[in-house]
């Protein structure tokens, strides 16, 4: 990936090389000089400002979120490294580098077969039972859609569902018997123009009456949920989200599939080209996108 240099005062690239600012974790870090705004400044490659190295904030980020907790993860940096870094900074990391790589990844447009599963599932946050929204795109396993909420309704599963339509114009969606989808799915997609055979097809599977369960998204559930009861719940609904959304980012873009051998967003041929260290990769162009 090529590194774009840039002022973070005024964004010019007018510039001259001006000797180096010496970190404890981060080693020599370039300084330049702009020519347009007569500041001193060093690169903003998605890590502005931050003590510890790029090396350790994206490796923490990637044993979080797929399974290791951030306790866990404070011991392990104290035993291999000579960085102390505290539970509460994995935690930092993991929803600043979140929400970074979310928004460039929002303006993605996967290519999706259209074939969608989606569901919904409770989530233990701060002793009550919320309800986390995911819809799966089976021929590729990318996620193209979430939704938090606090309950679960018509009025949220249509939100749900608008999230869907805005990436992708699915073929069917196949969901459980639970009363709110067929309102919100018809207010959602169907309308009165054009012909119903061009319209996307809602499929309801009825466990009770095929013995059947949705296994194709309750795989992916599974992942969720059992990184969730390794947070032992989720302690704050601010924060809740986030995570929830990093651990799709590990899913989309992280971790190979088992079934396919291959990363979800390269099937859905988006960021195809991520190096070894994807988070890295994900953080970088995030922010040389913006």
């Amino acid at each position: 990936m090529e590194v774009v240099v840039k002022c973070v005062h005024c964004k010019a690239q007018d510039f001259t090389k001006k000797g180096f600012r010496k970190t404890e974790h981060r080693g020599n870090i370039q300084k330049y000089y702009c020519n347009s705004c007569k500041k001193y400044f060093t690169n903003n490659e998605g890590f502005y400002r931050m003590r510890n190295s790029e090396s350790a904030i994206t490796k923490a980020s990637d044993l979080y979120f797929s399974n290791l907790s951030s306790r866990k993860l404070r011991d392990y940096y104290k035993r291999h490294s000579e960085a102390i870094i505290s539970h509460v900074s994995v935690l930092d990391w993991c929803r600043r580098f979140t929400l970074k790589v979310q928004k460039y990844i929002d303006t993605l447009q996967p290519q999706l077969s259209g074939e969608f599963y989606a569901d919904e599932t409770f989530i233990d946050c701060q002793h009550r039972k919320d309800r986390f929204w995911v819809a799966v795109d089976w021929q590729t396993r990318f996620i193209p859609s979430i939704h938090y909420s606090l309950e679960g309704n018509s009025q949220e599963a249509r939100d749900f569902f608008s999230k869907i339509k805005q990436k992708s114009k699915p073929k069917f969606i196949q969901t459980d018997s639970a009363p709110f989808y067929v309102n919100a799915f018809k207010r959602t997609f169907y309308t009165n123009s054009g012909a119903r055979d061009e319209q996307p097809k809602h499929i309801i599977n009825n466990t009770y009456r095929t013995g059947k369960h949705n296994v194709r998204i309750e795989t992916v559930f599974m992942k969720i949920k059992d990184r969730v009861i390794d947070f032992r719940g989720l302690k704050a609904l601010w924060s809740a989200p986030i995570l929830l959304a990093g651990i799709v980012v590990q899913h989309n873009f992280i971790q190979e599939h088992t079934t396919t051998q291959k990363h979800p967003n390269e099937l859905a041929k988006v960021s195809p080209n991520l190096e070894v260290n994807r988070w890295l990769s994900l953080i970088r162009t995030s922010v040389f996108y913006f």
